[in-house]
């Protein structure tokens, strides 16, 4: 009796090795973001700005996402992931690089154009590297790989403090404006290129290190993912493709909470500095209070670890509104109290900051179908947020001091529990 042969299954596709890779860059500009939100107390110093003008620095990195990352959709759909990814890296040394001049004369305005530009490659990274992990493998398994390669993140985001306080901000002397109107031209000259020229060797070295992962990158054997047109910009047709995404109730208030979630984050981390540095929390040193920061991006790392199994007891939307008002509890403890308390809780927000992206981005895209490439791309520019929180709370704190500009970190995360516990839910349904 003849038997019918029957051909093997096709093997699912290795692809340990390409996400291994990826994860790498998300440690890369993870590093490279919270390195950068140091430069805010460093720029005071060698420039003795106002807490305003130094918190450009922030605003010019995180406006770099408003202005790269659609034409970045575009340059994926032209050349792909990879090369896209190689490009960004290249851009990120030309950046770092650029910090060397900017130290060497000193100049405040050429400090800010290497942060946009650096800035500017770490969107063109994350607009690329974000879809590509999600697409390497199953798409029910995708939160997970998102999950694993923002822990690298994380890690990276810890590391970065410390690196800035025992390289950049390891000054002991700083003057303020009254101390430098007293010296002459020349000595307020060699103090500014004594205390800047301490970016130049972290600058270098990440310039080396990524013209290394650049040419690594370009020679890796990284998959051609071909089934994302789910990640790419929808192009506008006819039915549910030309609906606005600005109908959809759930997407547009996402779009808010991102926008309030990374300029608190930011805010909170590149204030603390300075606020640290207060009488009444011990009075630390710049260096001191930089790597003391090191715990609050611990907190989002373990954060994100928990949450990935506390989501699997508590509906997402409750544990947001949970975290975010917890978050709102960190902060009046720590203004309404001195010493290692009132550092600690602030410390805390960290924990509490973990899950709220990853939770905005998801409950905001919820029940999109086709229009999902729409409500991610009109959520992502929300990302400017970083820019823009973070210099209001810096002119808060000129006018007012620290305590009473927390009414901003506050009310952001009130926003954020609102969304988790109301905002979330949609308000209509797909239709075609």
């Amino acid at each position: 009796m003849a038997t019918r042969s029957t051909p093997p299954a096709a093997s699912a596709p290795n692809y340990t090795g390409p996400f291994i890779t990826v994860t790498i860059l998300y440690f890369i500009f993870g590093f490279i973001t919270n390195l950068n939100m140091q430069l805010v107390p460093h720029l005071k110093s060698v420039f003795s700005l106002p807490w305003l003008q130094a918190a450009l620095a922030n605003g010019a990195f995180f406006t770099a996402y408003f202005v790269v990352s659609s034409p970045t959709s575009k340059l994926i759909e032209a050349i792909g992931y990879k090369k896209t990814i190689v490009v960004s890296l290249f851009v990120q040394v030309a950046g770092a690089l650029l910090f060397l001049p900017a130290a060497s004369l000193p100049n405040f305005w050429l400090f800010l154009t290497a942060v946009f530009i650096v800035g500017s490659g770490v969107a063109m990274l994350q607009t690329s590297a974000n879809p590509y992990v999600s697409a390497l493998g199953p798409e029910n398994s995708a939160p997970v790989r998102q999950n694993l390669a923002q822990a690298f993140n994380s890690i990276g985001g810890m590391l970065a403090p410390v690196v800035a306080g025992a390289l950049i901000l390891k000054h002991k002397v700083v003057l303020d404006a009254a101390q430098l109107a007293t010296k002459t031209a020349q000595e307020r000259l060699a103090y500014q290129i004594s205390i800047a020229s301490t970016v130049r060797m972290p600058y270098l070295a990440i310039a080396g290190a990524l013209i290394l992962l650049g040419i690594a990158v370009s020679f890796a054997s990284l998959p051609t993912i071909k089934h994302t047109q789910e990640f790419r910009p929808t192009k506008e047709g006819v039915g549910i493709l030309d609906q606005s995404i600005w109908s959809y109730r759930q997407t547009v208030l996402a779009t808010v909470g991102i926008f309030f979630y990374v300029g608190v984050e930011v805010g909170l981390a590149q204030f603390m500095v300075g606020y640290f540095g207060l009488p009444e929390l011990g009075g630390m040193t710049a260096a001191a209070a930089a790597a003391f920061t090191f715990y609050y991006w611990a907190g989002a790392l373990v954060g994100r670890l928990l949450g990935s199994w506390m989501l699997t007891k508590i509906n997402a939307g409750r544990l947001l509104g949970l975290f975010g008002l917890f978050a709102v509890v960190c902060v009046v403890v720590s203004i309404s109290t001195t010493g290692t308390i009132a550092v600690w809780s602030l410390i805390l927000c960290g924990f509490f900051n973990s899950i709220m992206f990853p939770n905005i981005f998801a409950l905001g895209i919820t029940g999109l179908g086709p229009m999902t490439s729409k409500g991610s791309g009109l959520i992502m520019t929300a990302v400017v947020g970083g820019a823009i929180i973070p210099v209001i709370l810096g002119g808060l704190v000129d006018h007012f001091s620290f305590r009473p500009a927390a009414i901003l970190p506050i009310l952001c995360y009130l926003y954020i529990a609102f969304y988790g516990f109301v905002g979330h839910k949609p308000s209509r349904t797909l239709t075609a």
